[in-house]
């Protein structure tokens, strides 16, 4: 079974409708990069129902790492501020993993809580 994870960030406190966007653009971003390299995974993802699973993780250096991590492995896109509103220009705010096999991502993030 594939899903998504989309990993978001506790210490910047952003407000709601600000958070609903960037786990949006996190989302949008991981499916085309899943959808340009592999199309087979984006396409079971879509019969399946197309699970996505919000979590949290505390600072950008965990976020970071955790990126390091997965990236030549997974499919994933860091999702950077304008810096329009709330935050500075460019501050790194989420995380998009997959669509990918739901087994991989979970080797890596079983250990992040749920938002």
């Amino acid at each position: 079974m594939a899903k998504q994870l989309i990993v978001t960030r506790t210490d910047l406190k952003l407000g709601k409708g600000k958070l609903a966007a960037h786990v949006a653009h996190a989302s949008l971003e991981g499916y085309k990069k899943v959808k340009s390299k592999n199309p087979q995974i984006i396409e079971e993802w879509e019969s399946e129902g197309q699970k996505k699973v919000v979590v949290k993780i505390e600072s950008e250096r965990e976020l970071l790492e955790l990126f390091e991590k997965i990236k030549n492995k997974i499919p994933c896109a860091l999702i950077k501020d304008a810096g329009l509103t709330q935050i500075p220009p460019g501050t790194i705010t989420a995380l998009a993993i997959g669509p990918w096999d739901e087994k991989e991502i979970d080797e890596f993030t079983r250990h992040l809580k749920l938002l």
